[in-house]
Order: structure tokens, then sequence, then C-alpha cells
């Protein structure tokens, strides 16, 4: 190679290499200048949450509400607690970052289960849900009546409601399809004991019988084991508690009002009676006769006049607030 050669190839050389610094400089520089910005955003939507965060710390005072306890009430026994209410601060900054905007109304709750439940309080009958939740339930007793039953699985579905029926182990066998009807409606299923007898003055082994062959037919015949026991006529004693809690795991339920619709009443009255009763918690009687038939339409919608929401008996009894209603 001539030494001309050699001078030219030495100077593109030296021109490739202040290209290169120079473009290295400018990559650099332009590296520096992306990590600049990202950490002034970085910055800025730190400052943002932060500054939600007290602001949200200054919104929830006041709407936030502390668990309810379960516990042992001398008249009403066994009352069921209440989940309290507070703020999701994580959830609602997003929330507020995400929707660009913010205030009270953009706070995210969440439930706090309380720290007894109805489980813990040991075998007590329930006679009402806790009179902080605005539920109610029209629960119905089943060991006679068919012919009232389609008008009254009917008027739930105008009000779009599902109740509890207790069914009486005997009229499951005699009325499977029935039984069926009513499961495949989406109500909730409970045992009546098998023959309708005064549990009070059962032995050890027949109330065991009572309850054992209900929960049997029930299952065997709509694939349901209920977890709630209605006492035939509320007539029980402890004993017959203990053996539903500690052999089938069922809670033993009463009622807070009784339609006495089995004294054939006319509906006007069952109306007045149970409206006067209507409140949080309430666990309300009826059984498929003429009377509660007529009168169950305008009691649902007094129900929903007074805010109540009609609903199963173990929604009522479980510490879970409803649903906020659309």
């Amino acid at each position: 190679m001539t030494k001309g050669k050699r001078r030219l190839w030495f100077a593109i050389g030296i021109a490739v290499l202040v290209t290169f610094l120079m473009n290295g400089q400018s990559i650099s520089r332009y590296v520096d200048a992306v990590k600049g910005k990202e950490a002034v955003f970085a910055t800025a939507a730190g400052d943002e949450r932060e500054q939600l965060r007290q602001k949200i710390e200054t919104w929830k005072a006041g709407r936030e509400e502390a668990p309810v306890d379960a516990k042992v009430d001398p008249t009403w026994k066994a009352v069921p607690g209440y989940n309290g209410l507070v703020v999701d601060v994580d959830a609602s900054i997003e929330k507020m970052l995400a929707s660009k905007q913010a205030g009270p109304e953009w706070l995210v709750f969440k439930e706090v289960e309380p720290a007894v439940d109805l489980k813990q309080l040991g075998a007590h009958p329930v006679y009402r849900g806790n009179p902080k939740k605005p539920a109610i339930s029209f629960m119905i007793n089943v060991a006679w009546g068919n012919e009232y039953l389609d008008s009254m699985l009917d008027t739930l579905d105008k009000h779009q409601v599902k109740t509890t029926f207790f069914f009486d182990g005997s009229w499951v066998k005699k009325y499977p399809e029935e039984a069926k009807k009513i499961a495949q409606r989406g109500h909730e299923i409970g045992n009546h004991a098998y023959s309708h007898p005064d549990m009070k003055y059962l032995g050890v082994e027949r109330i065991h019988q009572e309850i054992r062959r209900t929960q049997e037919v029930i299952e065997n015949t709509v694939g349901i084991k209920p977890s709630l026991f209605a006492p035939p006529s509320g007539s029980f004693n402890q004993r017959v508690v203990d053996i539903a809690r500690s052999s089938y795991d069922m809670q033993t339920i009463m009622w807070t009002a009784d339609t006495v619709d089995w004294k054939k009443p006319s509906p006007s009255w069952v109306i007045q009676r149970i409206s006067k009763r209507m409140e949080n918690g309430v666990l309300v009687l009826m059984h498929p006769t003429a009377a509660s038939e007529a009168s169950l339409d305008q009691l649902l919608t007094l129900a929903k006049q007074k805010g109540l929401v009609p609903t199963t008996v173990s929604e009522v009894i479980s510490s879970s607030r409803l649903p906020k209603q659309s």
C-alpha cells in the first residue's frame, strides 16, 4: 500500500471515530434526558398519589362503620353480627387516577367481618337477623296447601324474590314434583321435620329420626342438603337445638312475626298485622294458605317501600351486607 493510500485510510478512520464519539454523546444525552423525564413523571405521580391519600383520609371520616358482633340476647336469643365498612385507600386511589376524578363519591369500600359470628355463639335458636341489616324474609313452611303454591311462586317471581321454604319430609315424599318445582325456581330449602311432631316432647332417637329422614328425602329428591331447621309449630327445647347443631350442622330457625294464617284470617288482617312489624332483620312466618297467598303481593310491595330487601333466611341472618340495589 502506498503512503498516499495509508494517509487516506487513516483520515477516514479518524472521521469515523469522531462521528461515533459525537453520536455516542448525543445518544447519551438523549438517554439522560429520557431518564430525567421519567424521574419527573414518577415524582409527579408519586406526589399525586400522596395528595390523594391525604384527601382520602379526610373524606373517609364519618363514612366508615365498625362491625357488630353476634350476641346472645335475652329475648331474641342468637342475634347475628353485621359486617363493618371501611375505605379501601389503595383501591380508591387507583379508581380516582383511572377516572381522573376525585372526591368522596369515588371512595371504594370493603367489608370487615365481626370478631364474633353466629356459629361462635353455640347452639341457640335464631328469631331474627341483625337490626342494622335492611333485609326481611317471608319464609314459608310447607306441609300442606299445594293449591296455593303456584300462585305464591308466581308472586315471588313477579317481585324477583327468592325466599326460604321449609319442607315437611313426608310432604316431600308424597309430592316430589312440587318440591322439585320450588327448588328449581331458585328458592332456599330448609328442614321442617318429617311428620310435623311436637319436637319438645320427643326423645333423642325420635328427634334424630325426624331430622335425618327429612334431610335424606330432601337431598334425594332435590339434591339439596338443608342447613336450616324450623321446628314444627315452633315447639322445641334445648335438646332439639343441640342435636340439630351438633349432629346435622343446622341452625334452628324461629320467627319474628307470625301471619297466624292457619287461623284463616282475612288477607287485610294479615297485611295490617305484618306491616306493623316490618323492620330490619325480621323473619315472617307463613304457610301456603289462602290468607298468605292473597296477601303476599302487597306484603312484598310494602317491604320494598320501607326500604327492606325481601330475601332468604340465610341472607337475613348472614353478617354480610346486601349488595347495592341498582
